[in-house]
């Protein structure tokens, strides 16, 4: 199987380097928006908007015009490409995967990307890289690059610059290891394994908060754009950059370990924008519990939920398993023993207690049983393998007869008796026979 794997390195730049790296993410900002401005500008005067062919036909204009020769001075390829960006982000936009295409600033996401492979060297014995019109820049090689390379990318982020190498190589088709599992994702617990085990979250944010506020005030106080408000504004740029590497840390060596010890994972079908939205409201219908929805909107937005989904869909993939969403209605407030759904099971945020049959335990296990167990439906409505259905069923059956106080049989039990046991363990967790 083919697999597609980016590298990335913090650079060494020197400081003509350094210069020429900014003149060209500066050119490639100024050719986004400014081809986001004439498709504005069409389509106000009635007219179709351009596709990527004839955005690179103005290119080559505005690279020779009178107006704006500087624009010969940066490669051509990194200014291509971030035509081709724009053409997607109006793609993702019709589609309705995004919000409408805004103009770049000066300082954000500063970045351009080197499409060529055949203009790139890669050096690493030497941890150095060659780039067009900017010659062998030195690099902290971290770790070994495997595969052939397809495309570079420079991004700058608080100072530092890095390069991302993307590499295409062939792989054996790997065998996963471990069974299923389901996860609830939380706040007081980051993530609860259907087995039991579960990770405490990091919370990033929350452990700088205070010094975060404390480097905002202090360059709230200063003169705006002077060489301290500067210097106050790099302080607090570098705190949020800690922040996120931490937390994007904190979320690699999770997925990381689960996808490794799981052939197939289920979770919850979040929507994280729609969770985290304000809810002061209007001026007419202002919102209610303002202040506590800003403290929840703040902790699960700390979490990362949406990264750590994506790291195990994509981390599953490369070690042969499988991520399954499912619907996360009543997740937490359905009965795992006699399938009772009611808000009163759960009369706290840790504790399930359900009102029918008694049965008490965690609620975050109690979600991540259930998750398992839809997951499993999932797999027999879409008429997946037998063997692995199989396999998913008696996975829920004996975390359904542990967490209920019985004696779960062995899987290749062949007994009636075992067999009677296996069918009232799935039948606890609501899964029907195949």
């Amino acid at each position: 199987m083919q697999r597609l794997q980016a590298y990335k390195y913090e650079l060494m730049p020197t400081g003509q380097q350094q210069r020429d790296m900014r003149r060209f993410a500066g050119s490639c900002r100024f050719v986004f928006n400014k081809a986001l401005a004439l498709q504005k500008e069409r389509y106000e005067q009635g007219k179709k908007k351009l596709g990527y062919a004839g955005l690179c036909k103005l290119l080559t204009e505005w690279r020779n015009g009178s107006e704006t020769p500087w624009l010969a001075d940066a490669p051509v390829h990194p200014l291509q490409q971030t035509l081709k960006d724009l053409e997607r982000a109006y793609a993702n936009f019709f589609a309705k995967r995004a919000d409408f295409p805004r103009f770049k600033k000066k300082g954000q996401s500063d970045s351009f990307r080197y499409p060529d492979p055949k203009q790139i060297k890669l050096d690493q014995a030497n941890a150095r890289i060659f780039l067009p019109k900017l010659g062998w820049l030195r690099y902290c090689n971290s770790r070994e690059v495997l595969g052939a390379v397809k495309n570079v990318t420079v991004s700058q982020s608080c100072g530092k610059w890095s390069v991302s190498i993307q590499t295409e190589r062939e792989v054996e088709q790997p065998i996963p290891q471990g069974g299923a599992v389901g996860i609830d994702l939380g706040i007081a617990r980051f993530a609860t394994l259907s087995d039991g085990t579960f990770h405490a979250p990091l919370n990033s944010f929350k452990r700088h908060e205070a010094r975060l506020r404390k480097a905002q005030q202090a360059m709230s106080r200063k003169t705006r754009f002077s060489n301290n408000w500067k210097k106050a504004k790099s302080r607090i740029q570098r705190i949020h950059s800690r922040i996120g590497n931490a937390r994007r840390d904190f979320l690699h060596k999770c997925s990381t370990t689960i996808s490794q010890n799981h052939a197939m994972v289920c979770i919850e079908d979040l929507q994280v924008r729609n969770m985290s939205r304000s809810a002061a409201g209007t001026a007419d219908a202002p919102g209610r519990n303002v202040r506590a929805k800003s403290g929840l909107n703040k902790s699960i937005l700390d979490q990362g939920w949406a990264e750590f989904r994506r790291q195990l869909d994509y981390k599953l993939a490369w070690n042969g398993g499988h991520l399954i969403a499912v619907p996360a209605q009543n997740t937490s407030r359905t009965c795992p023993c006699c399938g009772h759904v009611s808000a009163d099971n759960r009369q706290t945020q840790a504790r399930f207690q359900c009102v029918e049959c008694g049965f008490e335990e965690n609620a975050d296990l109690v979600g991540a049983i259930n998750i398992l167990s839809r997951g499993m439906q999932r797999l027999r409505d879409e008429g997946q393998d037998t063997a692995d259905a199989s396999a998913g069923r008696e996975t829920v059956a004996r975390i359904a007869c542990e967490v209920s106080g019985a004696v779960m049989p062995p899987a290749a039990g062949t007994h009636r008796s075992d067999s009677c046991r296996l069918d009232a363990g799935m039948s606890a967790v609501g899964i029907p026979r195949l």
